[in-house]
């Protein structure tokens, strides 16, 4: 079944193109070329009926189709329920490390629409707009279809500063499912991951724009700078501390040594512990911190208790427990932001014994 969406509508910033201009200019010459995503569960392919048909796998194949004389690296670095928060964290290792030449930026359905997550995507963004090779970078907003929520309110602020081109689906797809025209579970089992339907609808939307702009690629239009941040950007040289990068004093945790296969395989790489009084401690370079961890709807996982610098008056509390959940969790906690650059003292303590053991994930400094 055939869709009429506007899909001109879905332009919330034209953007400056040309970097964008000149990418597809290197395509047509037949230059090796990467395309990299980087976003949440929609980006990674939830829902899709196979890793093919997820809408970056479809806009990956219009560059192919379009540029037949040009060799294509396809990188998806999409991590079902993450933020940009632990996006710009993972951002080097997981896109920047394959030095792609056009990324997509999804985060609009998994960051909540307020100024920290503002901060956030927009050291998502600078990150990616000032790494070596200079990608061409498009922001895409996706959408809760039974809503019309997202962070789009905020993220657009970052694309216009930036002047990066914006595709959203709120302002193409969604006004048809109010219309009717469009039936929510032709598209969606859940309101939010599109099946194979909404996959290729999200991919239509995006490769429509990507045409429009090649149709004036010999326009001519001048780079702009990167200008100066628009938030406080304290995340956007954020580093996240792993069993392979950093030494906790260990007091009852254990390293878990067992390989990591892949980015989405996530709980990997940490520490774990099950007994009350264990305890871990980091010593961490920023003015923010955060800690990342399991959380598992099967419960019975301990209490741990959070002190910063020793300060005993203000002590943040976790659990690995996700009562009623979808399954395990990536759980980010944002225990300082904004603080004194300096090394911070960081204990994470079990206040209790648990059957599930409490599994850290990592740790990450912001601003370091």
């Amino acid at each position: 079944m055939g869709y009429e969406i506007n899909k001109d509508n879905a332009v919330t910033n034209e953007g400056n193109q040309y970097r964008l201009k000149a990418l597809m200019k290197r395509a047509q010459a037949g230059e090796p070329l990467t395309i990299g995503f980087l976003g949440g569960s929609i980006t990674q392919g939830s829902l899709a009926s196979s890793p093919g048909l997820c809408y970056a796998a479809r806009v990956f194949s219009w560059w192919q189709k379009t540029f037949p004389d040009a060799e294509f690296q396809y990188v998806n670095a999409g991590i079902g329920g993450t933020t940009s928060q632990f996006g710009v964290a993972r951002i080097e290792d997981d896109l920047l490390s394959h030095q792609p030449d056009f990324v997509i930026v999804e985060f609009s359905v998994n960051d909540e629409s307020n100024e920290h997550f503002l901060e956030t995507y927009e050291g998502v963004v600078r990150r990616v707009y000032a790494s070596e090779k200079q990608p061409a970078v498009l922001l895409v907003h996706n959408v809760y279809y039974d809503t019309g929520a997202n962070a789009q309110l905020q993220h657009a602020k970052i694309g216009r500063h930036y002047s990066l081109p914006c595709v959203s689906m709120q302002s193409s797809i969604y006004p048809e499912l109010l219309a009717g025209r469009i039936q929510n579970r032709d598209i969606t089992e859940d309101d939010l991951h599109p099946n194979d339907k909404g996959h290729e609808l999200v991919a239509e939307v995006i490769c429509h724009f990507l045409k429009k702009v090649l149709e004036h690629a010999d326009d001519s239009e001048e780079a702009v700078p990167m200008p100066g941040p628009l938030t406080e950007n304290s995340y956007e040289h954020s580093v996240r501390y792993r069993n392979e990068n950093s030494s906790p004093v260990l007091e009852g945790f254990i390293k878990d040594e067992t390989p990591q296969e892949g980015i989405t395989d996530v709980f990997k790489r940490g520490w774990y512990a099950s007994e009350k009084g264990s305890r871990i401690t980091f010593t961490v370079k920023g003015t923010g911190i955060a800690v990342q961890y399991k959380r598992t709807p099967s419960c019975n996982s301990p209490y741990v208790k959070i002190t910063v610098d020793g300060n005993t008056q203000e002590i943040h509390t976790i659990d690995g427990n996700f009562p009623n959940g979808w399954g395990d969790e990536l759980a980010l906690y944002t225990v300082t932001e904004h603080t004194e650059l300096k090394d911070h003292t960081v204990t994470l303590e079990l206040t209790e014994s648990g059957t599930n053991p409490f599994y850290l994930v990592s740790v990450i400094g912001a601003n370091v």
